[in-house]
């Protein structure tokens, strides 16, 4: 990592706030060059605090972007952070009418040349797209990381239409403490408390509505760009890693958008790719931004749009680790996606009938479904899981095959329960043994005639279904073999449906099934991709007193005696911090998974969730603590939520939640 501290242009910020039509008001820092004429600008627009949460990660991008001349903006969303207003829903129409006038708003600057450009990962890119399909006139260019056009089947909700128990649960846990963190007095003054507890009065936990709508309805269909592609007027780049679950976005894009557009997807985790964090290797992905808006702001020749339409990182095959610093592998380019240098082969699944009929623990080796670089995050070994599988193996290779997109299965399938579930892994196995997880995927019987209804399968029947599994790049080397593992559970990733007794699982007739890999042509006249060093501004001096008492990230812990399984995370956001400003923040969070193999009603998660914000010299202490929890019986969800908050030693806040939500597709 290179820390740059010579800009071409000297900077200066200024925290503002931005006025809306209805008189709300949005807290903002805008980062601009000493300029003797008006530059484009630049927006981030999270609900994750400025003041605070992404204060670090701000100051590595924000400050650099401003030194190449464009003011860069990071807005907190309504209600959130020191914005004014009320909390609501992820993405909904106030959040993308707000970032609509924030646009204009910021067009309109004396100190603007009216041409703006959006960006942001996660969160940030969702509304980033969502923004650039309303098509305001003033956005012209967005950079989108790790993000999703679909809200229903690739974002932490669902997969394949099945309930994303391991994220639903956690990020509905996450959203529920992180939205009752109130306001900073260095910012408000004294009508912190007043707003704190406005938005305490109407908090109701995401899951409620999230588990409400459990096929692709309208809820879902809101904010999904992949309704309509040619909304989107501005030209987008499109960034996503082969560890992060919404890759498979990237690749739609470069296929459906009429906007201009590249894509990039390299092998990083849910992190921006110049952060240096695993897996790498990291690039200098500022300096691939700026000849983004160089291009589109300022009418610059950088050659953007002579780069191929996709540049995808191909893994060479690798030992299963749960980390890596950096993997081995290369970039490749292609000028068109879907790309004539990728062919769907066939590998017919050999053998007659298969009963395929896991325990329900299987899945306790998935992985984080979020992975953020920490040590425990990707996939282990997978012998076990395969142990609890169904797997069909190829010969061992006699060439290398090199595949690049989204692998899928065909099955000829009979079940015997009016559901069920089917996951579909694939794993490079080498000589030894050792079997890596490349990709995988899910289907929800209930969704396979379309997302957007739960048709029951009429037991004792067979049908032929298919589905897609995760984009991947990944060569499998001469003498390695091709493992396709199908299960019918996978806790905690998916929740297990409700079965008869005696009718769980499924019947694969293999001689009528087959794994189609997307296998690419090798072309060694290709021109080497390159990239340039990552660099970024100084770091934000943020100090982390002394460490606490260090926890496992994940745990399996088995029960022998009743077959209870139980899964405890640390998803090791960040512990106790004190920035410049004096600000001490603390939050720690520990999740739990739970199951006995032979029971899937004896599926259970729990989020407990601290945060502490302290200012020393105002006598300012507040703290935050959620629990959420969920189970399920044969006919309903039931879900328990609590908030308690403190100002000091006195409780301003205290909520219990419970819901029975019936169960239709999920």
């Amino acid at each position: 990592m290179r820390i740059r501290t010579e800009f071409p242009y000297t900077t200066f910020v200024e925290d503002v706030r931005i006025p809306l039509p209805d008189g709300t008001r949005l807290y903002a820092r805008i980062w601009r060059p000493y300029a003797d004429e008006p530059v484009p600008a630049l927006l981030e627009y999270l609900p994750y605090r400025l003041y605070d949460w992404t204060a670090p990660r701000d100051s590595q991008r924000h400050p650099w972007y401003a030194g190449h001349g464009y003011a860069s903006v990071r807005v907190d969303v309504r209600g959130h952070g020191n914005s004014e207003g009320l909390p609501g829903d992820e993405y909904d129409a106030a959040e993308l009418a707000d970032g609509v006038a924030v646009v204009e708003w910021l067009a309109a600057q004396s100190w603007c040349t009216g041409r703006v450009g959006m960006f942001g990962i996660s969160w940030g890119g969702f509304n980033s797209l969502q923004i650039a399909a309303l098509a305001p006139p003033a956005l012209q260019a967005v950079v989108t990381v790790c993000s999703t056009d679909d809200r229903y089947d690739n974002d932490v909700h669902y997969m394949g239409g099945s309930v994303l128990a391991v994220d639903m649960h956690a990020w509905a846990a996450t959203m529920l403490a992180f939205v009752c963190r109130p306001p900073d007095p260095t910012a408000v003054g004294d009508s912190w408390r007043q707003m704190w507890l406005e938005r305490l009065e109407v908090v109701d936990p995401f899951i409620h509505t999230w588990l409400g709508h459990q096929s692709r309805d309208a809820y879902w269909q809101h904010g999904s760009v992949c309704e309509d592609y040619s909304a989107v007027k501005a030209a987008v780049l499109a960034v996503g890693g082969w560890h992060d679950p919404y890759r498979d976005t990237v690749l739609r894009l470069v296929e459906q958008l009429d906007a201009p557009v590249r894509g990039l997807i390299g092998p990083w985790s849910h992190q921006y790719p110049d952060r240096g964090l695993p897996p790498g290797p990291a690039i200098g992905f500022l300096q691939e931004t700026l000849r983004w808006w160089d291009h589109w702001l300022k009418d610059k020749p950088t050659g953007v749009m002579d780069d191929p339409l996709l540049r995808a990182w191909i893994s060479e095959s690798h030992p299963p680790a749960t980390v890596y610093e950096e993997l081995p592998g290369r970039w490749v380019g292609e000028d068109s996606w879907p790309s004539p240098a990728v062919t769907y082969t066939p590998y017919a699944l050999p053998g007659g009938p298969v009963r395929v009929d896991s325990p329900q623990h299987t899945g306790v080796d998935a992985g984080r479904f979020f992975p953020f670089g920490n040590d425990a995050d990707l996939p282990p070994e997978q012998r076990e899981e395969d142990g609890r599988s169904v797997c069909f193996d190829s010969a061992p290779l006699t060439d290398r095959v090199e595949v690049l997109g989204r692998p899928r299965v065909r099955l000829r399938l009979r079940c015997d329960a009016p559901r069920g579930q089917v996951i579909a892994r694939v794993c490079d196995v080498a000589p030894d043994g050792s079997s890596t997880l490349v990709t995988r995927g899910v289907l929800n019987l209930l969704a396979r005639h379309g997302r957007d209804r739960a048709v029951e399968w009429t037991p004792g029947e067979t049908e032929d279904i298919t589905f897609e599994l995760n984009g991947i790049g990944h060569a499998f080397p001469h003498g390695h073999r091709i493992r396709l593992a199908l299960s019918s559970a996978y806790w905690p990733w998916i929740w297990p449906h409700a079965q008869p007794e005696n009718a769980s699982g499924f019947t694969i007739e293999a001689a009528d099934s087959a794994l189609d890999l997307p296998v690419r042509a090798p072309s060694p006249s290709a021109i080497p991709l390159h990239f340039e060093e990552p660099e970024q501004a100084p770091p934000l001096p943020v100090v982390f007193p002394g460490a606490p008492e260090p926890r496992p990230e994940r745990v399996v812990t088995r029960d022998v005696a009743t077959g209870a399984w139980q899964l405890d995370v640390d998803p090791r956001y960040g512990g106790t911090r004190i920035y410049p400003d004096g600000l001490e923040f603390t939050e720690d969070a520990l999740e739990t998974y739970r199951i006995e193999s032979g029971d899937p009603l004896s599926a259970a998660t729990r989020s407990l969730w601290h945060v502490r914000l302290r200012r020393p010299d105002l006598g300012w202490d507040v703290s935050i603590d959620t629990r959420s929890e969920i189970q399920a019986d044969a006919t309903h969800f039931v879900t328990f939520n609590e908030v308690t908050c403190h100002s000091g030693d006195e409780t301003v806040f205290h909520r219990t939640w419970n819901r029975r939500i019936p169960r239709t597709a999920g």
